[in-house]
């Protein structure tokens, strides 16, 4: 199954530009790394939207409909024009549900399986008299949409990059806000996988498995656990990111090291205004990948 979902992403993606922006580096040479973490959307892969799930709803009728009919979910030979909007907005109503429910559980920044969320959606639908297929691949269905709504490409240099931290030694490894799919996106841009540059499975935190999200520091913690058991401590990590908020913050609270990735404009969140970030500074800006590397060449 994965190969054939691999191709349907390979097949509709195409590459993409970062937008620059205006950030001066914040450059040092950092010294102790054991291990380095990343984020991946807005600082592995150029988002379209900036970041997963954070297009606008605006638009999105469409898209909807188009997901549905390339996944085979609703019959093309329904007569009555099916209203994308409202699918949206069942879509939309369903992921409000589910990140009710866990809070109401206690959770303060949850996150969504996406499948659970097209499955309750179309039930929905289908309840309210859509033409909704009985067998649906609802893996298939989620990656359709996402393709849509939010293009990916990786950033500049980032193969190469990652053979050098390989090279390193160092442990690598993800704490990301993503959905199932996220990870295959890298064999299907690139031709290789996140293990073929060392990343330890052991080290890849991804939200929808916990349904918990950044910023909450619930992944992070996790990451720090994990670690002691390749004896490293959390202030021999270097964790990268494009949010001061969902990375950067929560990175720091669990003692990391922090770089904040300034490469493209749609991605970078500086979070001005938000209490939440003051006195937040990372340890190194960077607008691009080599200089990442550059801070690391005489520590590793």
């Amino acid at each position: 199954m994965s190969s054939e979902l691999q191709a349907v992403l390979k097949r509709h993606s195409s590459p993409l530009v970062p937008q620059p922006t205006e950030t001066v580096p914040q450059l040092k040479t950092l010294s102790g790394l054991k291990a380095a973490l990343f984020d991946i959307y807005g600082t592995m892969l150029i988002s379209a939207s900036g970041e997963v799930g954070t297009v606008s709803e605006l638009g999105r009728g469409q898209f909807f409909l188009d997901a549905l009919l390339a996944a085979k979910a609703i019959e093309e030979t329904h007569e009555q024009p099916l209203d994308g909007k409202h699918g949206m907005e069942v879509f939309f109503e369903t992921i409000h549900q589910h990140h009710a429910a866990s809070k109401a559980e206690g959770i303060p920044y949850p996150e969504v399986e996406i499948r659970d969320v097209w499955k309750d959606c179309l039930t929905q639908l289908k309840n309210g008299g859509w033409p909704i297929q009985e067998s649906i691949n609802f893996d298939l269905l989620a990656i359709q949409y996402e393709l849509r709504i939010n293009p990916t490409w990786p950033m500049p240099h980032l193969v190469e990059c990652l053979e050098r931290f390989q090279a390193k030694g160092i442990a690598l490894g993800i704490v990301s806000n993503a959905q199932f799919f996220t990870p295959l996106l890298f064999p299907s841009l690139i031709d290789r996988t996140l293990e073929d540059f060392g990343f330890n499975t052991k080290l890849q935190f991804y939200s929808y498995q916990f349904k918990r999200a950044k910023p909450d520091t619930f992944l992070y913690e996790q990451a720090v656990e994990i670690l002691k058991d390749f004896n490293i401590q959390p202030h021999e990590v270097l964790y990268v990111g494009n949010d001061l908020l969902n990375d950067i913050t929560p990175a720091s609270k669990v003692g990391f090291r922090t770089a904040l990735f300034a490469g493209d404009a749609r991605s970078l969140r500086w979070r001005e205004g938000d209490e939440r970030v003051q006195g937040v500074c990372p340890d190194l800006v960077v607008t691009n990948w080599p200089q990442l590397l550059d801070c690391l060449e005489t520590t590793c």
